[in-house]
């Protein structure tokens, strides 16, 4: 029996070690190779696939920060536990000057933190992306086109006017790029129109639904109506909406 104490020990050891993420392990590549697969319905349905449940996943997290928010405006008051956390919530939402302690600054935030619909999702990563296959997406993880202005922040495109200072930036995973791209829509200044329509759905009793805000993403690319009209038909063409 003692001989065997120190093979359980080992054996403990290495099942904590694998656990705490102490002994490497290799890790599968984060992003499929959509160039892999034929242009058409197989490529769409490998990429729906794999966004999905990354659009999926973002939207859980910011509804359980609603609800968590929502409780507190519905009860009225603040604990000294949860002004922490409201302030950084705040800060996320790039909302400047917040007093967690006053009702009409908690609405306001309440006001940005709510869902972007699954298929205006999809559609737009679909369609900034090239279905995966863009340099960005491919070298940057990034499916909506988001731009940063610092030197080395992302890629340079090879398009790019002389004398303008901007790249596409690189994310660390697909997922920050979902993640990033619904912040975007829920604090830039072009979407106001967008989070007001989807305020009034909320109020109305109304589903959230993509073909109801794409028309407030006209400020979303230089293409203005062109580009709202064809996310429209991305989303109708590929049964998209069911996913709202």
């Amino acid at each position: 029996m003692s001989r065997l104490l120190p093979i359980i020990g080992l054996a403990l050891s290495l099942i904590a070690a694998f656990t705490l993420g102490l002994i490497w392990q290799p890790q599968r590549p984060t992003t499929p190779d959509f160039t892999q697969y034929t242009a058409g319905d197989e490529r769409k349905a490998q990429f729906f696939d794999y966004l999905l449940p990354l659009v999926r996943a973002e939207n859980q997290a910011i509804l359980s920060n609603r609800r968590a928010l929502n409780a507190i405006i519905e009860r009225g008051h603040t604990t000294w536990t949860e002004r922490p956390w409201l302030k950084q919530l705040a800060q996320r939402y790039e909302l400047t000057d917040f007093d967690p302690t006053d009702p009409q600054h908690r609405q306001t935030l309440l006001h940005l933190v709510d869902v972007v619909p699954p298929s205006m999702a999809l559609a737009q990563a679909a369609n900034e992306s090239a279905w995966g296959t863009s340099r960005f997406a491919r070298l940057g993880n990034n499916y909506f086109g988001q731009w940063c202005y610092q030197k080395g922040c992302g890629l340079v495109p090879n398009a790019r006017n002389e004398g303008a200072t901007h790249e596409v930036a690189a994310f660390d995973s697909p997922r920050e790029s979902v993640r990033r791209y619904m912040n975007n829509i829920n604090t830039h200044n072009a979407y106001q129109s967008l989070r007001q329509r989807r305020a009034a759905l909320r109020k109305e009793g109304q589903e959230i639904t993509g073909l109801a805000l794409i028309p407030s993403l006209t400020r979303y690319s230089e293409r203005g109506q062109a580009y709202v009209d064809e996310l429209r038909h991305m989303i109708r063409g590929n049964d998209l909406d069911r996913l709202d």
